[in-house]
């Protein structure tokens, strides 16, 4: 096995444990020191939802309540509450087309209110490789429902 992959998969479940056991934090209580970059977690409850990695980790957590390009768990669940759940890259079904739906909208500003609601771990990971095996590790760990691997 290659030494560097070998390095990053030894440090896995450290990490994923550190992740779990964090005292949960929301989107307005997020503290003065934390990691520039990392893993993130949302949860409600007991249910961790979705997983997440940024090079900037407090602007990708806020992004998550933003625009609709910077919110894509927003919108992912939007489109489970509005029925809307197979993407597509064509113009029927779009993203355009369904921010331009007033009850889409609707339920994108809930799933975003929804959101700052949220509890919130994360985890220190600075390399970006480190990152992508960490967030598939936690994902497949926690079975969490909102994140997707597939390319489409």
């Amino acid at each position: 096995m290659n030494e560097i992959f070998r390095q990053h998969v030894e440090q896995l479940h450290g990490k994923y444990e550190a992740l779990v056991q964090m005292k949960p934090v929301t989107l307005d209580s997020l503290p003065k020191q934390m990691p520039a970059s990392g893993i993130y977690l949302f949860s409600e409850g007991d249910f961790h939802l979705y997983v997440g990695r940024s090079k900037r980790l407090r602007d990708r957590l806020r992004y998550h309540c933003g625009s609709a390009k910077d919110a894509p768990f927003a919108f992912e669940l939007a489109r489970e509450q509005t029925g809307n759940v197979k993407a597509t890259y064509i113009p029927k079904g779009s993203r355009n087309q369904l921010l331009a739906d007033d009850g889409f909208r609707t339920a994108f500003q809930a799933a975003k209110d929804r959101i700052r609601k949220m509890a919130i771990r994360f985890v220190d990971e600075p390399d970006p490789n480190g990152q992508a095996l960490l967030e598939i590790y936690v994902t497949i760990s926690l079975a969490a429902p909102y994140n997707d691997f597939d390319t489409h």
